[in-house]
């Protein structure tokens, strides 16, 4: 079975979250329905991590089998004609290795989070920031970022006992204007 590695962009407004659902709306969901559609196949989608409900990807990746040969062209092309009007797109689409797993293959992840801090509510980033209708402290953001970076050895220790707590590697607090990116995260694994 040849495999496909595909690289997705989704808005997950809708959504209850990557992973399948009972009687709820899923990006894998759409997926593996837009991929029965495209090659009469029910396919799984393997997807590098999960996503909570109302979380964006910008370059999820994925992995499928097909019991034929496709043109990676005619997937995303395919895919992305039955995708519609779910607000998921394939960005690419290309013929990987066998032994590629898109979720065990990931050399790291990153995560934006995004607040807005002013009185007037959003209104084109109304689902993709955390609106705070106050001034934030900068002060204590920075306080606070200190204690994590200083606490950071003693959880790397900890984490080594505790299996399901990952370290992360880089933060950072940017500020620009009112809104606020904080912090960027990037970990090797999903922070759970």
């Amino acid at each position: 079975m040849p495999r496909y590695r595909l690289i997705i962009e989704y808005d997950g407004t809708p959504f209850v979250g990557w992973q399948v659902q009972p009687d709820a709306g899923s990006v894998q969901g759409e997926l593996q329905t837009a991929l029965l559609k495209l090659t009469g196949e029910t396919v799984g989608v393997r997807g590098a991590g999960r996503t909570d409900a109302g979380v964006h990807a910008c370059g999820q990746v994925a992995h499928i089998d097909l019991a034929r040969d496709w043109e990676p062209f005619k997937i995303r092309e395919g895919l992305n004609f039955h995708l519609k009007p779910a607000p998921i797109v394939i960005i690419e689409a290309a013929r990987t290795a066998d032994d590629f797993d898109a979720r065990f293959s990931a050399v790291g992840r990153h995560y934006l989070y995004r607040i807005l801090a002013r009185r007037s509510p959003p209104a084109l980033d109304k689902n993709r920031v955390w609106w705070v209708a106050r001034p934030l402290d900068a002060g204590a953001m920075a306080e606070a970022r200190k204690f994590q970076a200083s606490a950071k050895e003693n959880l790397a220790a900890w984490a080594k006992k505790m299996a399901r707590y990952r370290v992360v590697q880089r933060k950072q607090i940017e500020e620009k204007n009112m809104l606020s990116e904080m912090p960027k995260l990037h970990s090797k694994k999903f922070l759970n």
